[in-house]
């Protein structure tokens, strides 16, 4: 999936700015997510289409949809072993399979009735969920919600193996527009084009044979 871009303060415009919203770039078959790495790890994943090398596949691995969160969280490619950005297109039901599938990062009484109940499901699941406050490209908290995806074991193999379409590397681009950052010049900001995401399947529907 070849990546798409627009102007911030036009896309911003048409954002919702309150409530859990998955904010994406996608078409009828994929879906972008964002993911920083070091330049070993991520040089590898970008010239082979897939992870490995010094990647490790012990740990959960998180994914975003959101190109502005995942600036926020990697500093805009400043942070340490956060330098290189990768838009990792992946296949739309693999997306939502994972969504539906996965376990709330923190405890709800809204969603979940035991405590204890959680807990195990926490233990046994591959797959997390969870929702952040959004952020403005200077970082600062929004109203709006953002959501990441965490995944481990065999979820991350299936993942690495079968799900990813497609991996960039878009560090100097990231580089170039945290330049307008750096001089506030908020009106020349380029982003990826970002649409609130409509899910293509009933999550009451088994999505794919894993």
């Amino acid at each position: 999936m070849m990546l798409e871009f627009d102007n911030y303060i036009k896309q911003y415009r048409t954002w919702p700015t309150i409530g859990r919203t998955i904010m994406a770039q996608y078409n009828e078959n994929e879906i972008v997510v964002y993911q920083a790495y070091n330049e070993k790890i991520a040089r590898f994943a970008a010239k082979n289409g897939h992870f490995g090398g010094d990647f490790s596949f012990e740990r959960m691995t998180w994914i975003k949809t959101n190109f502005l969160w995942m600036m926020y969280r990697s500093g805009w490619g400043s942070k340490s072993n956060q330098e290189v950005t990768l838009a990792i297109s992946i296949r739309r039901d693999a997306f939502e399979y994972m969504y539906h599938n996965a376990v709330s990062s923190s405890f709800s009484s809204a969603n979940e009735a035991d405590l204890s109940i959680w807990k195990q499901k926490v233990r046994e699941s591959d797959i997390r969920l969870q929702w952040d406050p959004d952020h403005d490209p200077f970082g600062s908290n929004l109203k709006r919600r953002a959501v990441q995806i965490g995944i481990r074991g065999s979820t991350l193999r299936k993942f690495n193996s079968d799900w990813i379409t497609n991996i960039e590397d878009v560090s100097n681009f990231v580089e170039q527009q945290k330049r307008n950052i750096d001089n506030n010049n908020i009106s020349s900001l380029i982003l990826p084009k970002e649409r609130p995401y409509v899910f293509k399947f009933d999550e009451k529907v088994e999505l794919l044979q894993l």
